[in-house]
């Protein structure tokens, strides 16, 4: 019945399926379809497919009839969406050729665009948005040089809609506090006031980390230890002091003989220590108790290292390719001593014993690059103190309130200076109010004003400061710098030529990897990774440093994508990767040694390249005891094809490991649900996408066999298309590229505007694909298209 549906359609929209492919390219072009013949067309055919399946996606088509497609756009893109899926007809119907299918899609899209030209919805953001804290992190680092970790000063955002930066509308009084006390301490650190008492950061490493190796970033010849981005906030004499890894009886680990133990800042050796075995019979307690050293360090970031001394060792000539992993005392011992933390306290006001007297009482002069970017004027004595502190303000709440600022904006912040200048001074002053800058409602949120002029319900454009800090938080995660700015108050930025150049601009600087640690991060799902822990007994080469090494290969990979400019399509399908020698081993690649990563060239025999064959992906997709085609099949029709199944219901039991036969494969095991009339309509869609990654084991290795038993790698994405194993999903994905540069438009889209994708935002969708589709899905076109549609520019009135 669906065959004469589609043939129908084809008829009334007057073209072949060659014509539909030509005509998806300008939805202008197409012609408007006779609206009489599509309600006599679903009268007499199409009722016959409506079944309960569509009535519970919401798809109720008798209800449609004697209305205009244009009229209930949202229920027909959903019939849409359910087309492009190949969700309809029902799985039990006959299926249409492809091209049937294609030409069907273009007529209602046809009609669905046309009217989304003629009346735009732009969708509504929220007024008020507060800023996450990771764009309150990288803000902070902007306007002040102060780097901060926010997740120390801030508790988690919730995520809505597979994103941190969406359900931020409220500031509730304990989270208001929270902002208080961070904003105190970060302009301290920025103005580099003097504090009360020494200030101390102890940073310790996971235990499950594995030390006997280079670390990144550390001198060659070293092993293990940890490198530390850090923030002095002043010129003086800081402590660092180490503590070693012990188990659970509270021994040393690993100290057999003596080691020697650097202490480094900028690469520089400022200490050695020789660390040696207690005699025998005596306590180890001392041991690591006077690792203490003291630096003289100069105000600003630097990086402080801890790390031993690597011994020389002879190469292991075995059968088996020995375990990398040594941590764990009962199982894999640490060969060598570990460093378990590093604290720092400072700065130190010594005295003519060396001995500690407190911290240092005098006037900062430190020349730190935040009192650089603070201090652009200085007063030359008590009577213009104020006007310079109003120079300062005035730039300081420029860039934090993201607009142009006046008298009235002022007016608080110089009332806070006064109030500071009159307890402590200067520095003080500008102390105080920049802490009443960090906490003000114009700093803390993302605001987008209702336009005074349009009547309600209808579109209108945002201001140009508003556009440029949605473009900023969009690429940045951060507010606009200068010259986004500048062109935002002159009234240039919507010029297309001049944002289009911006766009360019921003993703080659440096701050665009906000959309790789960021949106891929929460994309990808690679936040998740920290919470994998595969069972030891079933993985026990598994350590946090090839966690790490897992998010480092796929952000590299998507950041690849970004800088080279790539097209989209390459994070489903290419012949390379970013490996080092740990996770080469893991992935059973050689000739790749050391702890850099580098990019590595692929061929078919190694089954990697893309995103489907990464461990990051395949671990946070698996249990901790074996893989799961249920999560690895949902996660590919969430993240990649953009059409999940909906959640099951509240009264299906899970899966339950020990009610059946442990020799079963999954696929066997799984039966039990696909049998199950409640579950099968979701399971027949994730489990055969699923199945066709069960090469990969829960920790992303390739194998042949499970358990002893053959590994059957079939699956599909519809009941029409059948294939084996990863390179059968990523081909049939790439036979039909739309649905996964749709998904990532929509994701992307969800991302910069901090809103969920609707029915109304379909046709700008759609748009950005066609427009990308000509310069092959390249990564910037799909950007410059995201930020020239009609929902990033434009905000629907209230």
């Amino acid at each position: 019945m669906i065959h004469r549906c589609i043939a129908v359609l084809l008829v009334m929209a007057g073209a072949t399926c060659a014509a539909d492919e030509r005509a998806v390219n300008s939805s202008a072009a197409k012609p408007a379809p006779d609206r009489a013949a599509l309600k006599q067309f679903i009268e007499s055919h199409c009722l016959a497919c409506h079944d309960k399946a569509t009535q519970k996606a919401g798809l109720a088509l008798d209800e449609l009839l004697g209305a205009d497609i244009e009229r209930n756009s949202e229920a027909w893109e959903k019939v849409v969406r359910k087309l492009t899926a190949r969700q309809m007809p029902p799985r039990s119907k006959p299926r249409p050729a492809q091209g049937d299918y294609n030409a069907a899609i273009s007529l209602l899209e046809t009609a669905l665009d046309r009217a989304a030209a003629q009346t735009p919805n732009p969708g509504r953001t929220e007024t008020f948005r507060r800023l996450n804290r990771t764009e309150y992190q990288n803000v902070i680092r902007d306007l002040l040089g102060v780097p901060v970790d926010a997740a120390a000063l801030l508790p988690a955002d919730e995520s809505s809609h597979g994103f941190d930066n969406i359900t931020v509308a409220n500031l509730s009084p304990a989270l208001l506090n929270r902002y208080i006390s961070a904003a105190q301490k970060i302009s301290r650190m920025a103005v580099g006031t003097p504090g009360r008492a020494p200030g101390a950061d102890t940073f310790r490493i996971r235990p499950d980390v594995t030390q006997e190796s280079h670390v990144e970033g550390l001198p060659l010849g070293t092993r293990g230890g940890t490198l530390i981005p850090y923030y002095f906030p002043q010129d003086g004499e800081y402590e660092v002091q180490v503590h070693l890894m012990r188990d659970r009886n509270d021994e040393l680990e690993g100290l057999k003989e003596p080691h020697e133990l650097d202490v480094l800042l900028d690469r520089e050796r400022v200490e050695r220590f020789t660390i040696k075995p207690p005699p025998k019979g005596e306590s180890d307690q001392a041991v690591d108790a006077n690792l203490k050293s003291r630096i003289r360090v100069t105000a600003g970031p630097h990086k402080l290292g801890v790390t031993f001394v690597k011994k020389a060792s002879s190469l292991l000539e075995t059968a088996r390719q020995p375990l990398n992993v040594h941590y764990n005392y009962y199982r894999h011992p640490r060969l060598g001593p570990a460093v378990y933390e590093v604290s720092i306290v400072g700065p130190l006001d010594l005295g003519a014993t060396g001995e500690a007297k407190g911290p240092v009482v005098t006037k900062s002069t430190s020349d730190s690059p935040s009192r650089r970017r603070v201090f652009i004027s200085r007063p030359t004595g008590p009577g213009d103190e104020e006007e310079c502190a109003r120079r300062i303000l005035a730039n300081l709440a420029r860039r934090a309130y993201r607009r142009p600022v006046d008298d009235d904006d002022l007016e608080s912040p110089l009332e806070f200076f006064r109030q500071g200048r009159a307890e402590g001074g200067f520095e003080a002053g500008i102390e105080m109010a920049l802490s009443a800058l960090l906490v003000n409602p114009q700093f803390l949120f993302r605001i987008e004003r209702d336009s005074t002029s349009t009547p309600p319900e209808a579109a209108y454009r945002i201001s140009g400061v508003e556009l440029a800090s949605r473009l900023s938080f969009f690429l940045w995660s951060s507010a606009p710098d200068d010259e986004l700015l500048d062109l935002a108050i002159r009234g240039d930025l919507r010029r297309p030529e001049v944002l289009e150049a911006q766009v360019r601009r921003m993703l080659a600087d440096d701050r665009s990897r906000s959309l790789v640690s960021n949106f891929a991060g929460q994309w990808l799902y690679l936040r998740n990774l920290d919470a994998a822990i595969p069972d030891m007994r079933l993985f026990p080469d598994f350590d946090d440093n090839l966690r790490q090494s897992f998010r480092q290969e796929t952000e590299l990979f998507f950041e690849s994508i970004l800088r080279e400019d790539r097209s989209v399509l390459d994070l489903l399908k290419s012949d390379y990767t970013f490996l080092n020698e740990r996770l080469a081993r893991h992935y059973g690649i050689p000739h790749v040694s050391g702890s850099r990563f580098r990019r590595v060239a692929l061929d078919e025999t190694s089954h990697r390249g893309g995103l489907l064959g990464q461990g990051s992906i395949l671990t946070v997709t698996s249990y901790a005891t074996r893989t799961s085609p249920v999560i690895r099949g949902h996660w590919v029709l969430q993240s990649l094809v953009g059409d999940p199944p909906p959640p099951p219901p509240a009264d299906v039991p899970a899966l339950k490991d020990n009610t059946v036969n442990s020799l079963l494969s999954i696929r066997d095991r799984l039966q039990q649900h696909r049998a199950d009339a409640a579950c099968a309509g979701c399971h027949q869609q994730m489990d055969p996408v699923g199945f066709s990654l069960e090469n990969y084991d829960a920790v992303g290795r390739w194998r042949q066999a499970d358990a002893g038993q053959p590994i059957d790698a079939t699956g599909g994405l519809d009941a029409a298309d059948e294939f084996t194993g990863v390179s059968g999903l990523e081909q049939a994905l790439l036979q039909r590229p739309e649905l996964f540069v749709r998904t990532l438009t929509e994701k992307l889209l969800t991302f910069g505007l901090g809103r969920g994708i609707e029915y109304y935002d379909a046709p700008a969708v759609r748009q950005i694909v066609r427009d990308a589709r000509k310069d092959n899905y390249r990564f910037s076109r799909l950007i410059l298209g995201i930020v020239s549609s009609t929902p990033f520019q434009m905000r629907k009135a209230p």
